[in-house]
């Protein structure tokens, strides 16, 4: 299954690159010249497909105010307001440092846990040129909750505390209205649940956005562990996570929303400690608002403001 998924993924790249250069050529021969090589813009409209990121960054000097909500389970019925009741939200700024280069600070309310984060754009699609962007996004959590009471002469340390993640996003956009996006990911506890676990859980994801009108968008989203498949959480099995959602664009912001089986909200709770499945009803709807500042003026606008 392992050698599947793997095979499977290096032939797509394959087949991506093979279809780039054919169309590159084809330009070629219907203009008789070499085409121009222009970067691909917009390969998705948030810097989040649902949950994890996208290979989109924010503009040098823009900021993102982002609030992040998940309810609880639909199937929890009347008694919990279809899971209103049992709601988690996470609240975060990013910002755009380069064009390049943005970082993001973030609270967990679910898990106690504060989350920062950079992402680095390595390369761009261009027509006729690279097929593929891709991005390196990297991640550490910290834990907040109370230590708890161990026996005596025991000490809860504070690296038990901290999660790292580290992620590779290989997306590319196929026109105006299909993006596909792989997302090999490697989440690091500093503890986990028994000593029959690593420390280590590898996932391999695909997150893609479908364009079905000007301003809506369909969003999915899938995590698979390579290891780790039956890692427990806090003493519950765990699973993969899949998440569908609908992107629509109001104004030049997007407001996303989704249903999903992770109601945690960071790469370190989605990827590896999922504990509820869509098999079983477990399903969460939630939404994503975000509202963008201009910190910082580009350049171009600066220049024209001192010529008025």
């Amino acid at each position: 299954m392992r050698k599947g998924i793997l095979l499977l993924a290096v032939s797509s790249l394959i087949f991506t690159n093979s279809f780039a250069q054919a169309d590159s050529l084809m330009n070629m021969l219907n203009d008789g010249s070499s085409a121009k090589k222009e970067p691909v813009s917009a390969t998705f409209k948030a810097t989040r497909i649902i949950d994890g990121s996208s290979v989109e960054n924010l503009g040098m000097g823009i900021l993102d105010f982002r609030i992040d909500h998940r309810f609880g389970l639909l199937n929890q019925g009347a008694s919990n307001f279809w899971g209103v009741d049992d709601a988690t939200t996470k609240i975060a700024l990013d910002y755009g440092i380069t064009k390049w280069l943005m970082v993001g600070i973030a609270h967990d309310v679910l898990n106690k846990e504060d989350n920062g984060f950079l992402k680095i754009k390595l390369l761009r699609q261009k027509t006729n040129g690279m097929p593929v962007t891709v991005s390196y996004v990297g991640a550490m959590s910290i834990q907040t909750t109370p230590a708890p009471t161990l026996p005596s002469g025991d000490t809860w340390l504070f690296t038990n505390r901290l999660y790292y993640t580290n992620q590779i996003l290989i997306a590319r956009k196929f026109g105006e209205r299909l993006s596909l996006q792989l997302m090999p990911s490697i989440v690091h506890y500093n503890l986990v649940d028994s000593t029959k676990f690593s420390n280590n859980t590898i996932a391999i994801g695909i997150g893609g956005r479908i364009k079905v009108s000007k301003r809506v968008a369909i969003t999915g989203e899938y995590y698979y562990r390579l290891t780790n498949a039956n890692m427990l959480y806090q003493g519950l099995p765990t699973y993969n996570s899949l998440s569908i959602g609908i992107d629509i664009e109001t104004g030049g912001h997007v407001f996303q929303l989704m249903l999903t089986n992770s109601q945690g909200i960071t790469e370190r709770s989605f990827i590896g400690q999922t504990t509820d499945s869509w098999s079983n009803g477990g399903i969460h709807f939630g939404f994503n608002i975000s509202r963008v500042f201009t910190v910082v003026k580009p350049k171009e606008f600066r220049d024209q403001a001192k010529g008025w």
